[in-house]
């Protein structure tokens, strides 16, 4: 996808609807002079209801739609009628996307399932007529109540890619590459840093027809976590991913150096992400020869560790079938 269509964070106003007034209404007809209360109940008001939509990647179709109403409750009316319900108002979201309050930045609820729906703000209740008030005591209530007020204010949309495998490490350690050798994806690729400037996703077949889905965010840099690079605001995005695929490459000047640096931020970012299953893939072996794989194999960091190149394919196959495995344990 265009790196200008992929919006991942939104800032909106938003309005539930108000609930509509009970009515004070006296039955009368030509022989009934003194009837006794017959005002209906006010219609609720309309609530703000997030729903689940696998069709969407991102929030851009939110972008420009800064403030979100929904509609209000109708008043109760004579002859007991209740009035109508406010219009709830839906708001399309993608898989993964966390509503958070904009001012406390609490987080309220997610929706990570396809048709789900979740209601963000309720609309106000409505008032109820002032029949409901009749009693063997008070048999002519000549009161009903209000409709309840609306909630409104400013909620943040923030969207976290849900993927089995993440991809991490540091700008241009290949994984762009890899992503389009093993997926349909075709993410922008070149040899300078920071050539991902956006997530991407990819699905990868394995065999029997199964799949699992992968994701590239841009690449980390030390002190991501600081909000150094690109790193910072993109790390959201693989705290929902089932494992992490750490990818160094091997002309680095220390792999299990620069693993330990990876680890730190994420560490700094959430201290969650180190739960995650990890593997290390080690990349562009095609670049080194015999006798330096050889040595570096003698240094690793203790982690499932193997080495591939997207270039010439060394090692693909088998990167795809122990991740479905672990995926799979």
């Amino acid at each position: 996808m265009p790196s200008s269509n992929f919006i991942d964070y939104v800032k909106l106003f938003i309005r539930s609807g108000k609930g509509g007034a009970g009515s004070v209404h006296l039955h009368r007809e030509k022989f009934v002079p003194k009837g006794g209360p017959d005002g209906g109940d006010g219609g609720r008001g309309g609530h703000i209801i997030l729903k689940g939509n696998s069709q969407h990647w991102t929030l851009l179709h939110l972008k420009y739609q800064k403030h979100i109403f929904a509609g209000d409750g109708v008043n109760g009316s004579s002859s007991n009628s209740t009035g109508a319900d406010g219009k709830d108002k839906y708001i399309e979201v993608p898989l993964g996307t966390v509503a958070k309050n904009g001012e406390t930045e609490e987080v309220i609820l997610e929706v990570t399932k396809d048709g789900e729906e979740k209601v963000l703000l309720k609309g106000g209740r409505g008032g109820k007529g002032n029949a409901f008030f009749k009693t063997a005591t008070h048999q002519t209530p000549r009161f009903a109540q209000s409709g309840e007020d609306r909630l409104e204010g400013w909620y943040i949309l923030e969207l976290k890619l849900l993927a089995d495998v993440g991809l991490v490490g540091f700008p241009n350690a290949g994984k762009s590459t890899l992503l389009s050798v093993v997926s349909a994806a075709k993410p922008k690729i070149a040899d300078y840093p920071f050539t991902t400037l956006v997530p991407n996703v990819g699905i990868v077949p394995v065999q029997d027809h199964k799949s699992f889905v992968m994701a590239d965010i841009p690449g980390i840099i030390e002190g991501a976590s600081e909000g150094k690079g690109l790193g910072l605001r993109f790390l959201r995005h693989i705290e929902r991913n089932s494992m992490l695929l750490f990818m160094i490459p091997v002309d680095s000047k220390n792999i299990r150096e620069e693993y330990t640096i990876l680890l730190n931020e994420l560490k700094q970012y959430n201290p969650e992400l180190l739960d995650k299953k990890r593997i290390l893939a080690v990349t562009k072996i095609d670049l080194s020869g015999t006798a330096h794989l050889n040595k570096i194999k003698r240094d690793l960091p203790n982690v499932t560790t193997v080495f591939i190149s997207s270039v010439t394919q060394k090692g693909i196959k088998e990167l795809k079938n122990l991740l479905w495995n672990e995926l799979n344990k």
